[in-house]
């Protein structure tokens, strides 16, 4: 499993408890770490013992696993009939669809619900009621490698023509991937939805229906086959075969001209001395309206009670204090408006600053659908075909249509 984010630690499951007290209350947390010295137990530890060490009567009880497995010992759990108290995972709509949930304002105070970034808030809403609570999010930005741009003679494009004039100027000097198309099964929705925008489409229509083969996506997906596909502009990897990881580690051995990428990108890149900038993803015709958004999930499952207990000391997580220690461990934005405002005026995090200013006209998937894991598991394999060879994209929306169409008339 891959969060939403992209963060992909590999670390196994360890749990973390005190002693004997009134109430346990047990958690489980994804790793956002890369290795044991970074692993989120050391900042769940540090939490946890802060928390405790003001609240004697409560305990609690954390185990963290890695991406690649948190989702699946959660919904083991809860088919157990044993649901922790509280899960940070990836999703949260399958289960406020089953009533298993505490609502957000059953359980926060009315300052730290009222904190949270709109559209995060609201994208934590299954008709209209808020059971996701964002715990870490991130936005999309175009990449490009200032030493490749300079070598080419261009500036950083606005539009997609720019974009692709700068393509062609990138691979009259040899590079080898002029712009980097990941639509390989790896995460392929991010970069989907990422172009969608840009192209004033999305993955649902204005009153929140999927509208997959929509004529602005037609559009979109018939420019990036004919303009960028089709002109050998996007590397020697099929874009249905390239996924986000080797475009990252690409552009980190300087054979990316420019790509969509988020935070962690920067420290790869920083990390082997790639001289980088970033701009807003260009738009067909100029700025885009809305850039992606990403967001991880904090959920309260309501099986055990403990309503007021949860409630307290997921305060305490979304304080002003614990939310930015969070973001600034792992280069990831901030779910807040209070810690994004420190962090937008604060020298240590101007490295995230483009990311910021993306965040207040970002989009995320629609995960409020109980279909959306199926259809973004169906767009991941599928969509790279729609800029293959011989290929008619609007056919490939077409069917990704019907088959969320299905799957939405079947929630």
């Amino acid at each position: 499993m891959v969060s939403a984010l992209g963060m992909t630690a590999v670390l196994g499951g360890c749990g973390m408890t005190g002693g004997s007290a009134d109430v346990t209350l047990k958690l489980v947390a994804a790793d956002y770490g890369d290795s044991a010295a970074n692993s989120s137990r050391k900042y769940w530890g540090k939490l946890v013992r802060e928390y405790e060490a003001e609240h004697p009567d409560v305990k609690i009880d954390v185990s963290v696993y890695s991406w690649n497995d948190v989702d699946r010992k959660v919904r083991e759990m809860v088919a157990a009939g044993d649901p922790p108290d509280m899960a940070q995972i990836g999703a949260y709509a399958d289960y406020a669809a089953q009533n298993q949930l505490y609502k957000a304002d059953d359980l926060l105070s009315i300052p730290t619900q009222a904190d949270f970034v709109g559209q995060l808030a609201t994208a934590g809403q299954v008709k209209g009621v808020q059971y996701g609570m964002p715990f870490a999010s991130s936005t999309r930005v175009l990449f490009y490698n200032k030493s490749l741009f300079a070598k080419a003679g261009i500036t950083p494009p606005e539009t997609w023509e720019d974009l692709a004039d700068g393509a062609e100027a990138l691979k009259a000097e040899g590079v080898k991937y002029p712009y980097a198309l990941p639509l390989g099964p790896e995460e392929a929705q991010a970069e989907t939805l990422q172009w969608m925008l840009s192209g004033g489409g999305g993955y649902t229509d204005t009153v929140g229906n999927y509208g997959i083969d929509s004529p602005a996506n037609t559009d979109t997906f018939s420019w990036l086959k004919d303009e960028l596909v089709g002109k050998d502009l996007t590397g020697p990897v099929a874009p249905g075969e390239l996924n986000r990881a080797e475009a990252f580690a690409a552009f980190a051995k300087g054979e990316v001209g420019m790509l969509n990428g988020h935070p962690s990108l920067a420290k790869i890149a920083a990390r082997k001395g790639v001289k980088y900038g970033m701009v807003p993803t260009p738009g067909k015709e100029g700025a885009t309206r809305s850039t992606l958004g990403v967001a991880d999930w904090m959920t309260a499952f309501s099986k055990n009670g403990h309503r007021d207990q949860v409630g307290d000391f997921l305060d305490f997580v979304y304080s002003e204090k614990n939310v930015l220690a969070f973001s600034r461990e792992y280069d990831l934005l901030p779910v807040t408006s209070s810690a994004s405002r420190t962090m937008a005026a604060s020298g240590r995090d101007r490295h995230l600053k483009t990311f910021l200013e993306e965040l207040p006209v970002s989009e995320l998937y629609p995960v409020g659908k109980t279909s959306w894991a199926g259809v973004s598991a169906e767009v991941k394999q599928q969509i790279g075909k729609a800029v293959a060879p011989g290929v008619s994209p609007s056919a490939v929306l077409g069917r990704l249509q019907a088959a969320a169409s299905r799957a939405e008339s079947a929630e």
